[in-house]
């Protein structure tokens, strides 16, 4: 076997790799926040359209978009593996498995909050990034606010970002410390950075669609 694969597939590889994955996802939402605060400028999401439509019409962008599709799936079949080896390694070396003996709440919460913030991206995905890519949606910024006026939507989504914020504390702290990075030297700056991530990433976004519920936007294309 080639010595590379030979390395993503064993213990330490599938580790790093998570880590490495999980790092440009992370850093993707610095983008994604940026595009998206857009939303709060008062001309009627007309700065937002404009985004959206570079994002969806650029060639290079389209390309990065299909990059990061992959990143986000290799990250999660690759947990999927970590998980699947770290479970059976456990059945044999346990005689009799018992939950809270053999793994840490932590990791059990990593699991959970993972497959919550699939279910988020799925939802959010559908809602918004299929009408712009696949059936011609040019007013986006319309269908948020339309979206972000409805409480079901606005707890939904500020219950996911509540756990990615939890999902990304603890990811980002254990993907330096797989890495090796998470020295005396470096941890000062390793926990400033991850309570960006963690802690201001997800407050941001979560700004946008309290702002829009008792604020407005202009739902008109949507509410008819």
């Amino acid at each position: 076997m080639n010595p590379f694969f030979r390395f993503i597939n064993s213990s330490v590889g599938k580790k790093v790799l998570m880590s490495l994955t999980g790092i440009f996802l992370a850093i993707f939402l610095i983008e994604h926040l940026a595009g998206n605060l857009l939303l709060l400028k008062n001309d009627n999401g007309e700065a937002f359209n404009g985004f959206a439509k570079f994002m969806g019409g650029n060639p290079v962008v389209r390309v990065l978009e299909v990059g990061l599709l992959s990143l986000v799936l290799l990250h999660i079949f690759n947990g999927a593996r970590l998980w699947l080896g770290n479970r059976s390694a456990r059945d044999k070396g346990y005689g009799v498995y018992r939950l809270n003996e053999n793994t840490t709440l932590q990791s059990r919460m990593m699991k959970i909050s993972a497959a919550l913030v699939f279910v988020f991206l799925t939802v959010h995905m559908k809602k918004f990034w299929v009408p712009a890519r696949f059936q011609g949606e040019h007013d986006i910024a319309s269908l948020v606010y339309y979206t972000f006026q409805q409480p079901f939507y606005v707890i939904f989504y500020l219950t996911a970002f509540f756990i990615l914020g939890y999902h990304l504390r603890h990811g980002f702290q254990s993907a330096f410390q797989t890495m090796g990075f998470r020295t005396k030297k470096y941890q000062s700056l390793i926990e400033f950075a991850a309570v960006l991530f963690w802690l201001v990433l997800p407050i941001g976004f979560a700004v946008i669609p309290l702002y829009i519920y008792f604020f407005g936007g202009s739902p008109v294309a949507f509410a008819q």
